[in-house]
């Protein structure tokens, strides 16, 4: 009963602003209040004031609510240490399988891998070919490099 009042209350102030705004010419802003106005005997008229008030004083809906409660941390804190050891269990196996099947990435280059030929000595260049530390050795690098990906 006391819900009720309080709410009609409300709502009837609030449309007396909507009112006094409108009469100031901002209409649109008038129309919004007025829709915030009618919601406290909105909820009323349906029934969620009385099933807010009966929930706010049983022992019981508040036990479900800290069980909710729990039940919600749970899974966060699965989702977290999920995200921190990289997926599920099905994944982190066949994470592992993999690992030990391919040591070395499967398309890495020579270098990558430890293996290759060994520098020439500068005496063994052919001529055509520029000397180290001219410059253009290090582009000639960056052609392969970008070649060898595509670009």
């Amino acid at each position: 009963m006391i819900a009720e009042t309080v709410c009609s209350a409300v709502s009837a102030a609030g449309l007396g602003i909507a009112a006094v705004t409108a009469y100031r010419r901002r209409f649109l802003a008038a129309v919004r209040i007025a829709a915030y106005a009618l919601i406290p005997v909105a909820l009323v008229m349906t029934g969620v004031v009385d099933w807010v008030a009966d929930t706010a004083f049983s022992p019981t809906a508040w036990a479900g609510f800290a069980l909710l409660g729990v039940a919600w941390l749970l899974f966060m804190v699965t989702r977290a240490v999920e995200r921190r050891r990289g997926g599920t269990r099905k994944e982190r196996r066949q994470a592992r399988a993999a690992a030990r099947r391919d040591a070395v990435a499967p398309g890495a280059s020579a270098p990558s891998l430890g293996g290759g030929t060994a520098p020439r000595p500068a005496s063994a260049r052919p001529a055509g070919e520029p000397k180290a530390g001219t410059g253009d050795d290090d582009f000639s690098d960056i052609e392969a490099i970008l070649k060898k990906h595509g670009i």
